[in-house]
C-alpha cells in the first residue's frame, strides 16, 4: 500500500503492518538521511474520507522512541517529501503506534491511517517541511538582502557628505530600485540571468 524512499537507497515497499491501520518502515543508518519520501503505491487507495499521517521516530537513549508528525498523504496527495535531518532528540509527541512499535536501534517512518478531519486538525513539525524555493533562489535573495543592508549601513545625508574626489557616491534610491527590480525578475523567472 505504501512505499518509502531515501536517496541513494533502494525503494522500500515492505512496510511492517503493526495493526490494521498502522505501518512502519525501518531506516537503518538514519544519521546519514536528510530527506525521506513516503508515497502510495497506487495499488490500493485509501477508503473515502481517510488518509495517512506520516510520522518519524528515532531512538533516543534518554526517553526511547520519539515520534514526530511530519505530515500526511491522501488519495489527492499520494506522495510527500519530508526533511528529517533537522529533527532533534527529545522533540515529539505521543507514540501513535502504541506498545507494538518497540525501540529498535534504527529510526522508523510510520504511517497511521486516520480520518481526514483528524488529519486536518494535527500540526506537523515545521522543520520537516521541504522548502519550495530552490537553493539558488534562496542564495540570490540572501545576497540581495546582504548587499542592500551593507550599502544602507554607509548611508549619509547630503549635508553629512564630505567632498572626496577619489570616491563616487551612488544614491541609495538607485540601489533600492535595482534591488526591487531584481527581486521582481527572480520571482517571474529565476533563470532570467542566463539569457
Amino acid at each position: 500500500m505504501f512505499g518509502c524512499l531515501v536517496a541513494g537507497r533502494l525503494v522500500q515497499t515492505g512496510a511492517v503492518q503493526l495493526s490494521g491501520d498502522k505501518f512502519v518502515f525501518n531506516l537503518p543508518d538514519y544519521e546519514s538521511v536528510s530527506h525521506v519520501v513516503v508515497f502510495m503505491l497506487g495499488t490500493v487507495p485509501f477508503p473515502q474520507g481517510v488518509g495517512g499521517a506520516v510520522y518519524f521516530s528515532f531512538p533516543d537513549p534518554a526517553v526511547g522512541q520519539v515520534w514526530t508528525l511530519l505530515g500526511f498523504i491522501t488519495n489527492d496527495k499520494p506522495s510527500a517529501i519530508f526533511k528529517i535531518s533537522g529533527l532533534k532528540a527529545g522533540e515529539g509527541g505521543v507514540n501513535p503506534f502504541g506498545m507494538m512499535a518497540a525501540s529498535p536501534p534504527v529510526a522508523q517512518v510510520g504511517v497511521s491511517i486516520e480520518v481526514l478531519d483528524q488529519l486536518a486538525q494535527q500540526t506537523p513539525v515545521s522543520s520537516a517541511a521541504v522548502s519550495t524555493v530552490d537553493a539558488f533562489t534562496q542564495f540570490t535573495q540572501k545576497m540581495l538582502d546582504s548587499l542592500y543592508n551593507f550599502s544602507a549601513s554607509f548611508a549619509v545625508s547630503q549635508s553629512q557628505m564630505t567632498p572626496n574626489p577619489s570616491e563616487t557616491f551612488i544614491p541609495a534610491s538607485c540601489i533600492l530600485k535595482w534591488y526591487q527590480n531584481f527581486q521582481r525578475r527572480m520571482a517571474q523567472n529565476p533563470n532570467f540571468w542566463k539569457t
